[in-house]
């Protein structure tokens, strides 16, 4: 009876686990059709094809920017109220909403519409960013802490292949529009962003139907929930040396993560203004979905050999190959074999990632912290597209913008080396029996 009891109990892990990299799946969407691949050439061609192209990557990257600080501001936060109220599923449902309503409105972005789809996308980046807070922050609640590096990739790995599945949908309907009964390959971009909006309410419904809510931290009176999120920022900003180890490596992801999420974030718009095509644009993207699949399985696998940390390392020094490489960009043939290569590294240095901070994460404070491990990206993310949006104003050019990147990714190195994630595990595991 106990056996079959504990098959039973087994079967309800992996179903969880597999729920909760539906939600990977269901928002990649988002990050391959609207954030990487269609909006940034979309919006340099059409959007703002009245302005300079220079002009219009520096805007991108001004909204990028903006976008990110909104929710870097907010999101320790929200963290910690979701923590003190045992909410983290509402508050992701809640910018899960926001997220879909403003990918959908970028259907009516047309010619010169510039500034609508800047606000539209900024929304939308907002609401898909706070909803990763609180979505990261179940990793602890969802995988044993033998299996994190393993489930956080597989939840990578299941984002490149749904992401990469609605992308080729979507790229065959922009290049050829009338077997889909689109009038033109503008009208089928459109409507791929509608598309996202709905593959992303749809494949959410596994992550609400099967995890389950982790319990509200332990606390004594009722007290204002918004005062104490407040209180509770306050209180872990206080604990930074004894949780030394976990904000050491909070600065090194601050400084990489900028690298990584500028290449995502500003490589189509780059490819736009130096002349490539949407259909190469799209389809080299689609490829980095393809080959990220394996190979951030196998990244997963590689930490088990290597350790988590040098396989990070690993990634690292490749995005600096890459910032190199993308200076002497010129035909479309380099940005598809850059493409490739980034799909080599990027799911497994940003699933790895969440892997080790969830590891050094004490459970009981996992949206509070994961609050904190989003804020380093998001700050990243203002640092890196804003300097490549002023380098790009100053120059005329984004080839500096690219290249200014291996900044970020060697200081990365650096201050990773000065990590002892033995240590800041051994802390968290220590918070967590004494837990209970």
């Amino acid at each position: 009876m106990s056996q079959r009891l504990g098959n039973g109990e087994e079967k309800l892990h992996r179903k969880i686990i597999h729920a909760w990299c539906m939600y990977d799946w269901a928002n990649s969407a988002f990050a391959t059709t609207v954030m990487a691949t269609l909006l940034p050439p979309y919006f340099s061609n059409v959007a703002a094809a009245h302005l300079p192209k220079a002009q219009a990557s520096s805007i991108w990257g001004y909204a990028v920017s903006a976008a990110m600080l909104i929710i870097a501001l907010a999101g320790p936060v929200l963290g910690a109220i979701a923590d003190h109220t045992g909410s983290k599923k509402r508050f992701l449902g809640g910018f899960l909403s926001i997220a879909v309503v403003f990918t959908g409105l970028l259907f009516l972005i047309q010619e010169g519409d510039w500034l609508a789809a800047v606000i539209f996308y900024v929304l939308a980046s907002v609401g898909n960013a706070g909803a990763n807070i609180f979505y990261d922050s179940l990793l602890p609640h969802v995988a044993r802490p033998d299996e994190i590096d393993q489930v956080s990739a597989k939840g990578f790995a299941y984002g490149y292949l749904g992401g990469g599945i609605l992308l080729l949908v979507n790229l065959l309907w922009y290049m050829k529009p009338h077997w889909f009964g689109f009038p033109d390959g503008g009208t089928a971009v459109r409507a791929a962003f509608l598309s996202v909006a709905v593959w992303w309410v749809v494949f959410s419904y596994p992550l609400f139907r099967w995890v389950p809510e982790p319990p509200a931290s332990p606390h004594g009176e009722r007290v204002n929930p918004i005062k104490a999120g407040f209180q509770r920022v306050l209180q872990t900003f206080k604990r930074v040396r004894r949780y030394r180890e976990l904000f050491k490596f909070l600065l090194a992801f601050w400084l990489y993560a900028d690298g990584i999420g500028t290449i995502i974030k500003m490589a189509t718009i780059y490819g736009a203004e130096i002349g490539i095509g949407m259909a190469d644009l799209a389809g080299a993207l689609l490829l980095t979905q393809v080959i990220g699949v394996p190979m951030t399985l196998l990244f997963g696998r590689l930490a088990k050999v290597l350790g988590t940390k040098r396989s990070i390392y690993l990634a690292l020094v490749v995005y600096t190959l890459i910032s190199i490489g993308g200076y002497f960009m010129s035909a479309p043939w380099h940005f598809w074999v850059l493409a490739g290569v980034v799909g080599m590294v990027q799911g497994g240095s940003q699933s790895l990632s969440r892997s080790l901070f969830g590891a050094m994460t004490p459970k009981v404070r996992s949206a509070e912290f994961f609050g904190f491990y989003d804020i380093s990206s998001k700050f990243a993310g203002i640092a890196g597209p804003f300097l490549f949006g002023v380098l790009a104003a100053l120059t005329g050019s984004s080839k500096w913008s690219i290249f200014s990147l291996i900044v970020f990714f060697v200081g990365g190195i650096l201050l990773l080396s000065r990590v002892n994630e033995e240590e800041g595990i051994a802390l968290a595991q220590a918070e967590n029996a004494l837990q209970g």
